[in-house]
């Protein structure tokens, strides 16, 4: 039954409901166009990050824990809580990471659900500076301008790698919240006791 459900987890990494039923139920059911959640909900849940805590389940977790703990009569809960989850802390601190990545480099999702211009992150900016400029160039001689005259006008390639920068500092910052995690990861099982 367990590689049956592996293989409903799967699936959906490879095929997905597609672009044009997500872009209904996002914005027409569940309203979110305009919000902050358009941004977050879309990228909360992935196939991909249920396959690695499973892995890490069945490979970190010794059952021989869970089965003393319900020798000593504990409750499902209180296994959970008080067991499984402060073992689980370092694959919990690897998906907080990929996730933090994933929000932070992610223009597509404002794309699609964001036409208010205050609630567009900073990558959906830099994105349409970039499509913008690349647009003005190769149609100058169509605005009635000169390719020279509207590079001087245009934000210069400095301001864009300037924007980069102020895009890559504060997700750089972010690693090192983490990294106690991953050490504590590499030696959950170096002690026995």
């Amino acid at each position: 039954m367990q590689g049956f459900f592996t293989w409903v987890v799967f699936i959906p990494m490879i095929f997905n409901g597609g672009l044009i039923s997500t872009y209904f139920v996002n914005s027409s059911v569940l309203k979110l166009s305009n919000t902050h959640w358009a941004l977050i909900l879309p990228l909360l849940v992935q196939s991909f990050y249920v396959i690695i805590c499973k892995t890490y389940f069945r490979t970190s977790l010794p059952d021989s824990i869970v089965e003393s703990a319900q020798i000593d009569g504990a409750s499902q809960i209180g296994i959970f809580f008080r067991i499984v989850l402060p073992i689980s802390l370092p694959v919990l601190a690897t998906i907080a990471l990929f996730l933090t990545f994933n929000y932070w480099n992610d223009w597509y999702q404002a794309l699609l659900y964001i036409t208010e211009p205050t609630l567009k992150p900073l990558q959906a900016l830099l994105s349409s500076i970039e499509r913008n400029v690349e647009y003005m160039l190769q149609n100058a001689a169509t605005l009635g301008v000169s390719r020279n005259a509207m590079l001087s006008k245009l934000p210069k390639q400095s301001f864009r790698m300037a924007i980069a920068v102020v895009i890559i500092l504060p997700i750089s910052f972010a690693y090192p919240f983490f990294q106690r995690y991953f050490i504590s990861g590499l030696t959950v099982g170096a002690v026995k006791g």
